[in-house]
């Protein structure tokens, strides 16, 4: 009887194409934006643990500024970080492996008639092992360079390809701003990109040369350590703030007018935060469910009008109330499910095509995608009920005089 009552559902449906297509729109689009929405929060989550693995998992960064204020907030109104400050760190805390001092400023770079705007970066050799580069050819710089500030950089794929093609760049000059600079070295390529910033696309100097030739402070923005394997990054910042309070000589009841931030932290905010965004937007888009059920429940109302002789000759020949309940009550549950096998094919290919605009992984939940089918058999079973229930309640003698 339940595969009879699934056939003439389906004849039913197909005979009314335009209406029942127009009946299941809101289905389609409830369970679509639900898949399409989580399946780029999913990629989005994704890239930000990527983006942060790339960083080091071990790696965390003192930047000025009050905790209040943010990341950058406070760097106007508080002192300056300075190199000494990255060469004590490592040599008083045993919690700290190596240190880097690094400033960056965005500049044109220019070799022959290509030119290209790229960041610039001051530090140390110590930099390149606590953001994990390495080089692909050509050397570090050498400590003469370090100490004298010479023009001399390392350069990423990124900024070797627009420059220099296919071409080898270790010996060539390049022209940063007004300076002329020899690349040394080549890094190798790196998959993942920081937070939306290429970081093949770069150019390395010595700090002291960035500072006099480039950025004209004898200051640093940012300082990276890494933690020594074995050691909680909490104890490794605790001791870090201690020693820096120390070195700024702030008293007991005054605010850090620095920051320490941990990856791991920063992860773990920014994976919270695109979860809750996620979440939000699924929620909204689930609302559509609601409207194309309401909408279902409507049109088989409609149904049950049109076709209320229909319904007294079935219950004039044997038809029993249950047998007219359950054939308008797979009606619905087919439309809903044809919305819901509809939605999830547009869910994939909007994820898809949202997770390529976005440059992140295509990564569908597929226990989303279970549940949002299984929501829309639901909302069948729920908003077809009431339609269902009123025709199987049909006096058979009125519903054969009805016209």
């Amino acid at each position: 009887m339940l595969i009879e009552a699934f056939r003439l559902a389906l004849l039913t449906v197909l005979r009314n194409k335009l209406r029942s297509f127009l009946t299941v729109l809101g289905i389609v689009i409830g369970v679509a934006s639900v898949i399409a929405m989580v399946t780029v929060g999913q990629g989005s989550t994704a890239q930000v643990q990527s983006d942060v693995a790339a960083l080091g998992s071990n790696l965390l960064m003192i930047r000025p500024g009050s905790a209040q204020r943010g990341p950058g907030g406070g760097a106007n109104d508080a002192p300056p970080l300075t190199a000494q400050d990255a060469a004590v760190l490592p040599e008083q805390l045993s919690s700290v492996v190596a240190a880097a001092g690094a400033s960056a400023k965005t500049q044109t770079v220019v070799f022959g008639e290509v030119n290209r705007i790229v960041q610039i970066t001051g530090t140390d050799n110590n930099y390149f092992g606590i953001r994990g580069r390495t080089l692909a050819t050509g050397r570090l710089f050498n400590e003469s360079e370090l100490r004298a500030g010479s023009t001399v950089c390392v350069i990423g794929t990124s900024t070797a390809k627009a420059l220099f093609g296919a071409g080898d760049p270790v010996g060539s000059d390049i022209r940063i701003g007004k300076i002329t600079c020899q690349v040394v070295g080549f890094l190798a390529e790196r998959s993942a990109s920081s937070f939306g910033q290429d970081d093949n696309d770069t150019v390395v100097m010595p700090l002291r040369a960035f500072q006099r030739r480039i950025s004209g402070k004898a200051d640093v923005q940012t300082i990276y350590l890494t933690v020594r394997d074995g050691v909680s990054t909490d104890t490794a910042t605790t001791e870090i703030q201690t020693l820096m309070r120390e070195r700024r000589k702030l008293a007991g009841d005054d605010a850090d007018n620095f920051n320490v931030f941990d990856m791991k932290q920063i992860s773990s905010m920014l994976t919270g935060i695109t979860g809750v965004l996620t979440g939000l937007l699924s929620a909204v888009a689930a609302i559509s469910l609601i409207v194309g059920g309401i909408g279902i429940m409507n049109i088989m109302l409609v149904s049950v009008t049109e076709r209320t002789r229909e319904i007294g000759i079935r219950m004039a020949v044997g038809a029993t109330e249950r047998q007219v309940l359950l054939q308008f009550l797979v009606e619905a549950i087919v439309l809903s499910l044809i919305g819901g096998i509809l939605g999830i094919c547009v869910g994939l290919l909007l994820g898809l095509v949202g997770s390529y605009a976005l440059n992140i992984s295509f990564l569908p939940d597929w226990r989303i995608i279970g549940a949002s089918f299984v929501f829309s058999a639901v909302v069948g079973v729920v908003f077809g009920f009431f339609p269902a229930r009123r025709a199987a309640r049909l006096d058979p003698i009125e519903a054969l005089r009805h016209q």
